[in-house]
């Protein structure tokens, strides 16, 4: 493991110190487990390269193949007659 140093707001620290007690563990237990959570939701977002850091998975879109040629788009945009 890896030691860390996180800044929370005071209420923010307040509540986890009181879900602490209440569940009898320590703080540092709560927010690893929340952010195992949160990084198992987002799982699908996320690539590994090949060295092993995390890239962001753009997302892409199939369109399907183009009904009309190149040099009739404009026409059918704007509703020109077309030559």
């Amino acid at each position: 493991m890896q030691k860390i140093q996180i800044l929370f707001p005071d209420p923010l620290m307040e509540m986890l110190r009181n879900l602490a007690r209440v569940e009898d563990r320590p703080v540092s237990e709560i927010v690893r487990r929340a952010v195992d959570r949160d990084l198992e939701q987002r799982a699908g977002m996320l690539k590994r390269p090949r060295d092993g850091a995390c890239a962001p998975a753009f997302p892409t879109f199939g369109g399907g193949k183009v009904l009309a040629k190149a040099s009739e788009m404009k026409a059918l945009i704007y509703g020109d007659e077309m030559p």
